[in-house]
Parts: structure tokens; sequence; C-alpha cells
């Protein structure tokens, strides 16, 4: 992988979880003033998409959404979702010894 390819992936991951934080601070915001919400998908569609960290942080640091049910089962099946598969691709990298390895083997 290059080196622009993980930058990318690393901006994109700073992003994601930016967005995600922030749609919780806000959400948080509009349930104080009564208007109207950000819909629970969004926010796990946001997790979901690699903005898991940012969610959970937001969720600990401005204390919204700690006992929602299922929002909070439903983000940490998320969380473990994602940790399983970096663990998996971890381990693919590992095993097929380079990125550029492993993309060959998973293209065939």
């Amino acid at each position: 992988m290059s080196k622009q390819a993980m930058i990318g992936v690393l901006v994109y991951g700073l992003a994601i979880n930016l967005v995600a934080y922030a749609a919780m601070v806000m959400d948080k915001a509009k349930a104080e003033n009564r208007v109207r919400r950000i819909p629970e998908a969004t926010l796990l569609r946001l997790a979901f998409l690699g903005g898991s960290i940012g969610t959970v942080i937001a969720q600990q640091t401005i204390r919204h959404k700690t006992r929602k049910e299922p929002f909070r089962s439903r983000l940490i099946g998320i969380l473990l979702l994602q940790i399983v598969v970096l663990i998996a691709l971890t381990v693919a990298l590992i095993v097929a010894g380079s990125p550029e390895a492993l993309w060959r083997r998973l293209t065939l």
C-alpha cells in the first residue's frame, strides 16, 4: 500500500470519527432544546462507516445515549465487528507479507 493510500485511510478514519462525534454532540443539544433529533439510524450508520470510536468517545464524554437500548447494544456490536475485521485484516497482512500480496490473493 502506498504512503498516499495509508494517509488517505488515516484521514478518512479521523474525519468519520470527528463527524460521528459532532453528530452525537448535535443530537444531545437538540434533545436538550426539544427540537427534531438526528435519527438513531444515522448515528449508527456513521459508527458503522468507521466512526464507532468517535461515537463511543462522545457517548462517554457528553453522557449521551449511554443507557438507550437498543442503540447501546447495536453500537457495541458494530465496535466488536470492526475489531474482528481489523484483527482478521492484520493477520491476513502478516500471512500475505505485504498489502500488495494480500490484494493479489484476494483478487484471484
